[in-house]
């Protein structure tokens, strides 16, 4: 379905064309002076260049052809030759009748296929803050672009092959020595359950890794355990498979606590088997050389405005890097599913990685020159000190905990003005807990650094996630009223007005389609944010300024519960958009 800018720009076009000007002139935009008009067409100043004419006098021409148009309540030429544009309430109320009626409000994609690789967790680690962003922004865009009609495979690329797995298998051995996996005699079978627990396993690797930082021997020996592991070593095999099915659940259970799904669950292990064929492939295309006992391939590019070094493929010692397995992975991906693009998301420190990445899987033509390879990097989640958050005793706080702060937050304002059960206001303080955490986050560019700020976060009013609920909870309430009163919300529709308020609610509604396919094409969820708290604020200037169930005019009642029945599903269809839900009540 067409936007609406696209259909008032063909008037326009029509109208310049007419006239014996360029169509491309007719181009229309939202004005950036609503105080004056709706819409703006700039064109005419364009073209006094081109047909050496005061733009007024172009300006005028066009407004001839467009007077009697009835898309328009009003269009004006005005100095030097702007063309201030008002579209009339009945064609914008026939416009959203027949939006409403369109799969997807008429918002439509490219049918691409994308994968999109979020999350990033390392396994043997509890979730911490600094996973929140990758999370819950992969996760928007991945409902982004399923939403408007392409395929995506969303895949967690899971943090279980490198040095730490190596470090948990040498303290381990220092803890447990007795155990089979360190007796070179004992050749299998390995026990079927794991030597630790996941209280254990989550306090193994930091120990592990604080002792790495100062004892170089010990660093030495979980090295040796990483290549091991790497090569396929039985014993530390059954060590990793035990990591894995030990962790994997409890970092399902707190991505779940966050609605954050993923259709793979692949590591960097996973890569492993394409590995090799990856290495000969560079070697034999002439793209790797040894570079101080290491295997590297050169990516700098002429043009590049900052200096490139070699993406170092295989270490001296043999072992493989993030590198290495990334490009593997890339390989599985183009042989299981054949995407059009590629989306990652990590922290922004890791865009010299991926740049190297890209542009090794382009020249071994692993993937088309063609094939859109993004990379998002997130800034940092800081606290009030303008440093990035930490807990009180300056460690790193793990994610449930920092949803179970939240969530309390949401509990003590609900429990202020108490009008529902303790259990409910729980329950309640859930859903909206985690409204705040993902707004609050969501609302920001994705590479923009934030100030985390719990009080200002789940405010019931301003800019929060909150406000975006309560708002609809107040249109579900108004809803259930007017039904209490014999209508039928399914068998209203939006109908004309000269009411500045609903008007200015039908505009913004106007939008959605628009808004959508652009974050969606940008990889930004932040329009989203904006989009919804617009559209929330012109709700409730509206209903502020409407009586709207009083009103005694039943068709003109009817017109109001079809407005904002429509603001309820654009308000319902954006938060889902960003990974939450309404409660009933608030």
């Amino acid at each position: 379905m067409k936007k609406l800018l696209e259909i008032i720009t063909e008037e326009f076009e029509k109208a310049f064309v007419q006239k014996g000007y360029d169509a491309k002139l007719g181009k229309v935009v939202l004005s950036n002076r609503p105080d004056l008009c709706q819409f703006q067409c700039n064109g005419a100043m364009a073209g006094a260049k081109i047909y050496h004419k005061a733009p007024i006098m172009i300006a005028n021409d066009v407004v001839e052809t467009l007077l009697e148009n009835d898309k328009f309540a009003s269009v004006t030429a005005v100095m030097p030759g702007f063309i201030n544009i008002n579209i009339s309430s009945s064609f914008l109320a026939d416009y959203l009748n027949q939006v409403e009626k369109t799969d997807k409000y008429g918002c439509e994609g490219k049918n691409e296929t994308i994968v999109i690789d979020y999350g990033g967790a390392n396994v043997a680690k509890p979730l911490h803050i600094g996973h929140l962003r990758s999370a819950v922004i992969g996760e928007s865009i991945k409902r982004l672009k399923r939403y408007i009609g392409d395929q995506v495979i969303s895949d967690v690329h899971l943090g279980d092959w490198g040095l730490q797995m190596g470090l948990i298998v040498t303290e381990l051995e220092c803890r447990k020595p007795e155990l089979v996996y360190f007796d070179e005699n004992y050749d299998g079978p390995y026990p079927k359950e794991a030597p630790f627990t996941l209280t254990e396993l989550e306090e193994i690797y930091p120990c592990a890794s604080a002792k790495a930082k100062k004892d170089e021997e010990f660093k030495k020996k979980a090295h040796e355990a990483t290549v091991k592991i790497q090569n396929g070593y039985a014993p530390y095999t059954a060590i990793w498979k035990h990591i894995m099915n030990v962790s994997i659940p409890d970092l399902k259970r707190n991505y779940d606590n966050l609605n954050v799904s993923f259709d793979l669950w692949k590591g960097e292990s996973d890569a492993k088997p394409y590995i090799p064929g990856l290495i000969q492939d560079l070697i034999d295309k002439g793209l790797a050389y040894e570079s101080q006992g290491a295997l590297v391939v050169d990516v700098a590019e002429e043009g590049d405005k900052k200096e490139l070094p070699p993406c170092i493929i295989r270490k001296s010692d043999g072992a493989a890097l993030y590198a290495t397995s990334d490009l593997g992975t890339i390989i599985q991906r183009q042989q299981d599913f054949h995407p059009d693009g590629y989306i990652y998301l990590t922290d922004k420190r890791q865009e010299l990685h991926f740049t190297q990445v890209f542009r090794v899987a382009k020249k071994a033509n692993i993937v088309d020159e063609d094939t859109k390879m993004d990379f998002i990097g997130f800034g940092t989640m800081n606290g009030k000190d303008g440093k990035p958050f930490k807990t009180r005793d300056g460690g790193v706080m793990r994610l449930e905990n920092l949803i179970d702060q939240i969530n309390q937050a949401v509990y003590d304002k609900i429990m202020e003005n108490r009008t529902v059960s303790e259990d409910e206001a729980r329950e309640t303080s859930k859903i909206v807990g985690l409204a705040a955490l993902k707004y609050g986050d969501l609302s920001n560019q994705p590479s923009k650094d934030y100030i985390f700020d719990i009080d200002r976060f789940t405010s019931f009013e301003g800019n929060t996630g909150p406000y975006i609920l309560y708002t609809i909870v107040r249109i579900k309430s108004i809803l259930e009223k007017y039904k209490a009163q014999g209508g039928n919300v399914s068998e209203v529709k939006i109908i004309s007005t000269d009411n500045e308020s609903q008007l200015q609610l039908m505009l913004e509604l106007a939008q959605f389609n628009g808004v959508v396919e652009d974050a969606a094409e940008e990889l930004a969820p932040n329009r989203i944010c904006s989009y919804i708290y617009d559209l929330s604020n012109a709700f409730n200037r509206f209903y502020h300024e409407t009586k709207i169930l009083s009103e005694e005019d039943e068709e003109k009642k009817a017109g109001y519960i079809g407005l904002i029945n429509f603001t309820k599903k654009i308000l319902e269809t954006g938060i889902d958009l960003l990974g939450f839900e309404a409660p009933e009540r608030m």
